[in-house]
């Protein structure tokens, strides 16, 4: 090899300037090695290749002999084995939820036997299905009470199953205060599934409040009359609630008188707890439709919720117990709420609310979270107020309320408003 590159030396050092002969022929050669060296390449390459090409080919062949026969029996046997097995599965997956919801809901459930059928009287419809009133018997002595059912009817997804047990488990998780609609108990051994809610003898707030509009002093014993000292009592205890969820680390998201229920005795209990389900399952990114003009700035500006954000609700909330239920912001387009609010504009001071009333309102309504009072300051100022409040003269606004403009200057669905109850 040394003796040939030194016999080339030669060569090149033997060649004149001018000789063109040794410079073509040292290039001839570069023309015809190169080339051969790539076709050479590509070549092995090439079969490398199809040779492991080939290799996974029977490999994939060898995994596949098995089972081939017993596919071909199995689809002889049966003809619409697809459509059976997808049926099947959808069956098995449903049962398998109810099999395992009748052991953790076990010390809720209810024979549906108890639950009269005769006395089932539809009130609306829900996401799920009916949502009823009916008679439970209490006893052995035939003694019932008045329940509401919240159905979920058959036929049913495993997911709609999975989602409708799971807000009856969350219910049952949240635990009892006197405050909260009460979770009764439920039917899950089989479809349709019930959830079984307590009665709440006087509706919603806001529908109580707008028949306290109407010359009605009292109906079935019940005074339709309202003072400024029962709407701090009202107050506080939705408040309490508010204190009662804080402590279990959520929040309401939606509180309104449309969310309140009142019982005969002016017992309020806070229901409408569909947003606390969902962003306690799903998180904040849920996608829950709440009016606008009951919302925080923050959440307007889809920030993270807070249960800050249900004090500033809170607000509106007395707004609408010290009008007798009147839309807020009657002059601001539910679209123009957001650049309403951000010029730092609050409503005004009602005519019929006394500056202490205004004074809490205010402080819900800052701009920073951070300012807003705890639910436990809240509950505080309210409990401070309501000891200087006029307990004796009645609230009156002589307007009555026409649901459909209501619905237009509050920007809720008005099908929303005509219901009696809002459950979970």
């Amino acid at each position: 090899m040394a003796g040939d590159v030194k016999r080339f030396s030669r060569m090149l050092l033997e060649c004149n300037s001018n000789d063109k002969l040794c410079v073509v022929r040292e290039h001839q050669t570069e023309v015809i090695v190169v080339p051969v060296l790539l076709v050479g390449a590509f070549v092995i390459v090439l079969s490398v290749i199809l040779w492991l090409h080939c290799r996974g080919l029977r490999a994939k062949q060898a995994q596949s002999a098995p089972a081939g026969p017993q596919v071909t029996r199995k689809n002889q046997q049966e003809p619409c084995s697809t459509e059976n097995s997808y049926i099947q599965l959808s069956e098995r997956s449903v049962e398998s939820l109810l099999n395992s919801a009748s052991l953790t809901l076990k010390d809720l459930e209810i024979p549906r036997e108890k639950l009269l059928p005769d006395t089932l009287q539809l009130i609306k419809l829900g996401a799920y299905g009916g949502i009823y009133r009916a008679q439970l018997e209490t006893g052995s002595s035939g003694k019932t009470k008045t329940v509401v059912l919240k159905a979920l009817q058959d036929p049913a997804s495993p997911q709609k199953v999975k989602d409708f047990l799971g807000r009856i488990k969350f219910h049952q998780n949240l635990g009892h205060h006197e405050n909260l609609v009460e979770l009764v108990g439920c039917c899950v051994d089989q479809l349709p599934l019930y959830m079984i809610m307590e009665d709440v003898s006087l509706g919603d707030l806001l529908t109580f409040l707008w028949t306290c509009r109407k010359d009605v002093m009292a109906m079935d014993s019940v005074p339709y009359d309202l003072t400024e000292r029962q709407v701090y009592e009202v107050g506080q205890q939705v408040a309490a609630a508010l204190v009662y969820l804080e402590e279990k680390n959520l929040f309401h998201g939606d509180i309104a008188a449309r969310n309140v229920l009142l019982h005969h005795n002016f017992t309020a209990k806070l229901c409408g707890l569909g947003l606390t389900y969902e962003t306690h399952t799903h998180g904040a990114s849920s996608a829950w439709k709440v009016p606008v003009k009951w919302q925080a700035p923050e959440r307007l500006l889809n920030k993270p919720p807070t249960i800050k954000a249900d004090i500033w609700s809170f607000g509106i909330l007395l707004y609408e117990m010290i009008t007798l239920g009147a839309p807020p912001y009657p002059e601001v387009p539910p679209s123009d709420i957001l650049s309403y609010l951000q010029k730092q504009n609050i409503m005004k001071q009602p005519s019929s609310c006394q500056q202490a009333m205004y004074c809490i309102m205010k402080s819900c309504w800052q701009w920073s979270a951070a300012h807003r009072p705890s639910p436990t300051q809240l509950l505080c100022s309210l409990k401070a107020a309501v000891k200087t409040s006029n307990g004796h003269t009645v609230l009156q606004v002589p307007e009555p309320v026409v649901p459909e403009l209501y619905a237009d200057v509050a920007g809720v669905d008005v099908h929303s408003l005509v219901r009696e109850y809002t459950i979970l």
